[in-house]
């Protein structure tokens, strides 16, 4: 498995999902959002594999406006402005090679080989 975090330090979700990957002993990458952020890449890879960016967007997000503009934006200028603004993506992503999941999901995390 190689397993990457995409989360942020503050956030209680993305801090139980490191633990929970550290009580099984599965090594692990955390990547911190705040400081890097996810590539094109990356980002494509995920929302192809939770099914678009619609699952991806927090919803409970502070910057309400930005999350109610990016609703109505297409989608080519929806995903740039996701990219630009990675604070309105649900944390944590967490990532498996082509298989990923948005929030704390070890429901998901246990049936991965």
């Amino acid at each position: 498995m190689n397993i990457q975090i995409f989360g942020t330090k503050k956030c209680s979700d993305t801090r139980k999902a490191e633990r929970w990957f550290k009580e099984r002993r599965i090594k692990y990458q955390m990547i911190d959002m705040k400081e890097k952020g996810m590539s094109r890449g990356e980002f494509n890879s995920i929302k192809q594999s939770v099914g678009g960016t619609d699952s991806m967007i927090d919803e409970n997000c502070r910057d309400k406006e930005l999350v109610t503009l990016i609703k109505y934006l297409s989608d080519s200028d929806r995903e740039e402005k996701i990219l630009e603004n990675q604070h309105v993506i649900i944390t944590p992503i967490v990532r498996n090679g082509k298989k990923a999941t948005v929030g704390y999901c070890p429901e998901i995390w246990k049936n991965w080989d």
